[in-house]
């Protein structure tokens, strides 16, 4: 039942452009809290995305729609991010006002970053990170440069901002055009992991990197070069998942009981261990997630989207390393007959599902490895995939 005190929650697709704050804006100031639709899901996608985190109302060119099964968030609640939700079911992650807030200027104090100055906006703007883009410049009282997408040739060019954010695959392709990084004072970079020879690359080349670790549960990142933000700690665990805890933390998930974080700590998909320094080393996914150009994809979800091809009898997906990307996805299946073609393959997923969940590469195979209770053995699927002579890529 609501409660007097609970905000609508309107679905917006945010513009990708400068429009986006004032869009943003404009939501906030009528008491709305805001679940932001990436600009390039598709339909099928965005339809599971509403059905699954039940917005009260939508907007969009044609105003304000009501929405029916819709329920409120909380009064303290200012955005719901979808996370795992474009290839899986949705899963909304519901951000307060002051978790934003902590978590912003502990990031600008972190930095050293000073009033007046610009921050760069080039990547997806309903994501995190972001959305955390957006608010550290609204703190700094500045406009952001939004860009509509990434472009290598634009960024470069880019001049009169001091602060950016970026994912390794980006960082790895402004180096390789050779773009001067040095115009930057800081490059935060995170989504996923950076290998270390494209970070000594990178400040080889004068680029001030600092790398990042967090989610959306945490709005964002929240260890800075391996150093927990201030009100932040970390722990590991026993069984070495890394655990936070502090005022960056969300509320809970949309449609839980409200009791997400239990005794205050969130306990991570993410398994890390601490050095003789006292830095987080994040080690790589406890789960079955491939994290690609600093995307998570759901192994499980493309899978049961690749056995959609009447050709394809069993699938699924796991991530080989890569250099660009961080991981790759690939797609291992078995058919009987003729076996269906890598470009099939991606553009069946890529119907129902963002681009980048596509797999890359195709495997055929006799069976898939399974354990004796039946379950798929992603151990030995992964040194099938590693040991592989003539994958088709893509």
């Amino acid at each position: 039942m609501s409660g007097p005190a609970d905000r609508p929650l309107v679905a917006l697709g945010l513009p990708p452009d400068a429009d986006v704050v004032a869009a943003l804006e404009r939501r906030w100031d009528a008491g709305d809290a805001v679940l932001p639709l990436p600009a390039d899901l598709p339909a099928p996608a965005v339809q599971r995305l509403l059905a699954a985190l039940r917005p009260t109302a939508i907007a969009d060119a044609d105003g304000i729609t009501a929405l029916p099964g819709g329920a409120p968030v909380a009064a303290d609640v200012a955005l719901v991010v979808a996370t795992s939700g474009s290839t899986g079911e949705p899963k909304g992650v519901e951000l307060t006002a002051a978790a934003l807030q902590a978590s912003a200027a502990a990031s600008l104090r972190r930095i050293g970053a000073r009033r007046g100055e610009r921050w760069l906006c080039c990547l997806p703007v309903a994501h995190i990170a972001g959305l955390q883009v957006l608010l550290r410049a609204r703190l700094l009282g500045t406009a952001p440069v939004v860009h509509p997408g990434f472009d290598v040739a634009t960024v470069a060019a880019q001049r009169d901002v001091e602060h950016v954010s970026l994912v390794p695959t980006m960082l790895r392709r402004l180096l390789d055009a050779g773009a001067d990084l040095r115009r930057f004072r800081t490059i935060l970079l995170g989504g996923a992991a950076a290998p270390p020879a494209l970070l000594d690359r990178a400040r080889a080349a004068g680029a001030r990197i600092v790398v990042t670790y967090g989610m959306t549960e945490t709005c964002g990142g929240c260890v800075y070069d391996g150093v927990p933000l201030d009100g932040v700690a970390v722990d590991v665990d026993d069984d070495g998942r890394i655990r936070l805890r502090g005022p960056v933390l969300f509320r809970s998930y949309r449609g839980g009981d409200g009791t997400a974080l239990g005794d205050g700590w969130f306990r991570t998909g993410d398994l890390g261990r601490v050095d003789a320094d006292g830095r987080l080393v994040v080690l790589g996914r406890a789960d079955d997630v491939v994290v690609t150009g600093g995307h998570n994809v759901s192994t499980d979800a493309v899978a049961a989207l690749l056995e959609g091809h009447p050709d394809v009898h069993e699938a699924a997906v796991v991530g080989r390393a890569d250099p660009e990307w961080g991981q790759r996805v690939v797609a291992v299946v078995v058919a009987p007959g003729a076996a269906p073609t890598l470009p099939e393959l991606r553009d069946l997923v890529r119907r129902q599902a963002p681009a980048y969940a596509a797999p890359r590469e195709l495997l055929v195979v006799a069976a898939l490895p399974r354990l004796a209770n039946g379950k798929l053995d992603r151990r030995r699927l992964t040194d099938l995939v590693a040991s592989a002579s003539q994958p088709a890529v893509g």
